[in-house]
């Protein structure tokens, strides 16, 4: 059995704290999008997705960026642990950080780097000698490159337990970078629409936890869902646009790891900009027709709580269990006027019942041809 148990997960967006919150206004079509107050600059839009304050769990020197980012990671590991059912970090487990740069090892809080792998270890009642920590960068597809690799450590007897962390708050360094390749939506992202225009970044923080299926079985704990498939290719022909052939690479390579026939709902990794949106449903139609008749749903939450950057993919995971447990499909905020997709392909609008909710692929990219795709399978309602 190649699948890993998807133990708990945990998130901060900017519709609130918990897994609940984000799906629950994810289903109503919400938008959490408001003015940029962070930090000034003259940049194409100010329309950002801020976490609001009521999300921060009570704690000093929160205000920075960096303390933001270790603040939400912080608390999304501890929603994951509990969702998961586990009083703390078990000893000998894996701890995946992901961010843009690794956590400064002095503990100073830098605005683009993770958390401070001390610190975290320390809150949750480990160290450093008691658990694997290793960092992973793959830009945009930083979280979803975590979880293929934290599976592949499970299933090759390292060990029986990982924790995947990370958060992204918003800054000046990484926000200039997207509006210095023109990647920012004056008026907030639309995925899918015929006016789409751009990203809006937003911040957050996400965890889950992993464990093999013997030791969820040893401990009696039913998974949100089996992570039973994954595939993470890096193409680097082209530097920020996405490659439908690669795309398509990605998800056939993580449905045929999974040894899945068909899919139920693509959760897209869909920014709302023109290229990469065409890019992915073009890939999508063409993973359809080779699927069969059935056609093939999806969605994107990036214009609910914006483009979390290298922590994208947490969301993205929620949504996904969320598909699975409660046979729903997630809408697509901002969405008013879609796009012309292929035959096979339906973009959803608005959340709606599912035909079918066994398998879900996730989709999640980056610059420089970074291409991750998960295969989610229902564990039981």
């Amino acid at each position: 059995m190649n699948a890993v148990a998807l133990a708990g997960t945990g998130l901060i967006t900017a519709l609130g704290s918990g897994p609940h919150a984000f799906w629950g206004g994810l289903l109503r079509g919400e938008r959490a999008f408001g003015e940029l107050t962070a930090f000034e600059g003259d940049f194409r839009s100010r329309t950002v997705a801020a976490v609001p304050p009521s999300a921060f769990p009570a704690a000093p020197d929160r205000t920075t960026p960096g303390r933001r980012t270790h603040t939400m990671a912080l608390a999304a590991a501890a929603q994951a642990l509990r969702a998961a059912g586990l009083p703390g970090l078990p000893a000998g487990a894996l701890v995946v950080l992901v961010s843009q740069a690794p956590g400064t090892a002095d503990g100073t809080a830098r605005e683009f780097t993770g958390p401070d792998p001390a610190a975290l270890l320390a809150a949750l009642g480990s160290s450093p000698g008691q658990a694997a920590v290793v960092h992973l960068s793959h830009a945009c597809a930083s979280a979803a490159f975590a979880a293929s690799f934290a599976r592949d450590w499970l299933l090759s007897g390292l060990g029986d337990t990982a924790l995947v962390v990370g958060a992204s708050a918003l800054n000046p360094y990484e926000y200039a970078s997207m509006d210095v390749v023109r990647t920012l939506s004056p008026g907030g992202a639309r995925p899918f629409d015929t006016t789409r225009d751009g990203i809006t970044v937003g911040e957050g923080g996400g965890a889950f936890v992993l464990e093999t299926a013997a030791r969820a079985n040893r401990r009696g704990h039913r998974p949100k869902a089996w992570l039973s498939g994954a595939a993470c290719l890096v193409d680097s022909t082209q530097a920020v646009a996405s490659e439908p052939a690669a795309i398509r690479a990605a998800m056939r390579g993580a449905l045929e790891d999974a040894g899945v026939g068909r899919v139920d709902y693509v959760h897209a990794h869909a920014t709302g900009t023109a290229q990469g949106d065409a890019a992915e449903v073009e890939a999508v139609g063409e993973l359809a027709r080779e699927l069969g008749p059935h056609p093939v749903p999806v969605s994107s939450h990036k214009g609910a709580v914006g483009h979390l950057l290298h922590a994208s993919a947490f969301p993205a995971l929620v949504a996904a269990v969320g598909f699975l447990r409660e046979a729903r499909l997630p809408g697509t905020p901002g969405l008013r006027a879609p796009l012309e997709v292929p035959d096979g392909v339906v973009t959803v609008r608005e959340s709606t019942a599912a035909v079918r909710a066994e398998h879900v692929l996730v989709n999640s990219f980056g610059f420089s041809g970074n291409n991750a795709s998960l295969v989610l399978s229902a564990a039981g309602r």
